[in-house]
């Protein structure tokens, strides 16, 4: 079956028909490793597919639809994904052939507007408002987007449209897979307040359980509580996003970055490691090295990834956006120890993990007084710690000061 004999994807639309006011799409392929294996695979279409190593003790890269209806997602061990869905086919990964994929989806974005602003292979937003006497509305933009996706590279994708990022990207997500959703600025609470409080950009596993201890199981339980009490529960800046966010605000802008302009660091473990305390100190200390190169670079970054390989060479990225950038040890830690607990591995055997940077910006530096009080953004105290811990690191060398996790015992004689 040649691509153009593949069932043309069903454009359905859900919206009001007013987006005069959305200009920030959310494309997001749908299930993307997966679906870019069964381009030279067509006889597979429609069955179970899981995308990683064969052997039984590796883990799913990636799942179809098909075989997450039976409950496989990624990052299972492959041994219950086959005990889960025995029918299911498994083909090995072929990064190659993704980011050969990847690319020709972003230039076509590119191609109708610059401002893209790409997350991984798979995903990216777009800023529509310069494009529009052009091509049409933010929907019609998505339409073309959708329709080409499956024309030039045989895949589908679903899009959020919006008038911010954070109601764009849940849109996609919630109209997958193949999908298209319109949320104008009207309809936006009424669309929020209904969904389950872990729907919101940065409600993780923690801040879920303690708010449904307080009693906030929907989006619209938090809009409705006042603000000091969600400080009181999540911390000032915490309490004040998830507030925002409740209610549909959210200030970012669609960032254009430079792809390839990254810092990182990854450690290759001389035998495999299935310990996860183990792996989060490394964790730790690559998260230190990258902040400390990163200030020594004179950057800040937006974008914590987290690398992970595991002992049958399958590799797993994962990400997440800062809402502030950051140049800390301790702000990369966080988020990619966050990255690595939502994996959900248990006694996995890993060879290898990274830590890297990216959607990095200059920085003027300007002299601080040293402070161990955190001020928002970037003028924390920790980071004014980490400075100061650059400067001995300059003069006696590394490992001189380090986090206390990463200090060996001494020996007993």
């Amino acid at each position: 079956m040649s691509r153009s004999q593949v069932k043309r994807p069903k454009l359905t639309t859900r919206s009001s028909g007013h987006d005069e006011d959305c200009t920030v799409l959310h494309v997001d392929m749908d299930a993307f490793y997966a679906s870019v294996s069964l381009l030279e695979r067509p006889q597979l279409r429609g069955r179970p597919v899981i995308v990683g190593g064969a052997a039984g003790r590796g883990v799913v890269l990636a799942a179809s639809y098909e075989a997450r209806e039976l409950g496989v997602h990624s990052a299972m061990p492959m041994g219950r994904a086959r005990r889960l869905a025995p029918q299911a086919v498994v083909v090995p990964p072929d990064f190659s052939r993704y980011t050969e994929v990847s690319q020709g989806v972003m230039a076509l974005l590119r191609s109708l507007t610059p401002q893209v602003e790409v997350l991984g292979l798979d995903e990216a937003f777009l800023e529509v408002s310069g494009a529009r006497r052009r091509l049409g509305g933010a929907t019609r933009i998505a339409e073309l987007i959708r329709a080409r996706v499956h024309d030039e590279q045989g895949i589908t994708c679903s899009v959020g449209v919006s008038a911010t990022k954070f109601v764009a990207k849940l849109a996609s997500t919630l109209s997958k897979p193949d999908g298209l959703l319109v949320v104008p600025p009207e309809e936006v609470v009424g669309f929020l307040h209904p969904l389950p409080v872990s729907a919101l950009w940065g409600v993780g596993d923690r801040t879920e359980e303690v708010l449904l201890r307080m009693g906030l199981r929907t989006v619209g339980d938090i809009a409705a509580t006042p603000q000091p009490t969600l400080e009181r529960m999540l911390g000032p800046a915490g309490g004040a996003h998830l507030l925002d966010l409740a209610w549909g605000r959210d200030p970012r802008t669609v960032e254009v970055h430079e792809p390839d302009r990254s810092i990182g660091a990854e450690e290759t473990f001389g035998t495999d490691v299935d310990d996860p305390q183990v792996v989060l100190a490394e964790v730790l200390r690559l998260s230190e090295k990258v902040a400390a190169r990163m200030r020594k670079a004179g950057y800040v970054g937006r974008t914590v990834q987290l690398k992970v390989r595991f002992a049958d060479f399958t590799t797993i990225t994962r990400s997440r956006t800062l809402r502030q950038p950051t140049d800390t040890g301790r702000d990369v830690y966080n988020e990619a120890r966050l990255l690595f607990q939502r994996l959900g591995l248990q006694r996995a055997r890993l060879r290898l993990v990274g830590v890297r940077m990216s959607g990095l910006t200059e920085v003027e530096r300007t002299p601080q007084q040293m402070a161990f009080d955190p001020v928002p953004g970037l003028n924390s105290g920790w980071r004014d710690v980490e400075q100061a811990v650059d400067l001995i690191t300059e003069r006696f060398g590394r490992g001189v000061v380090q986090p206390a996790r990463l200090v060996e015992p001494p020996e007993i004689p």
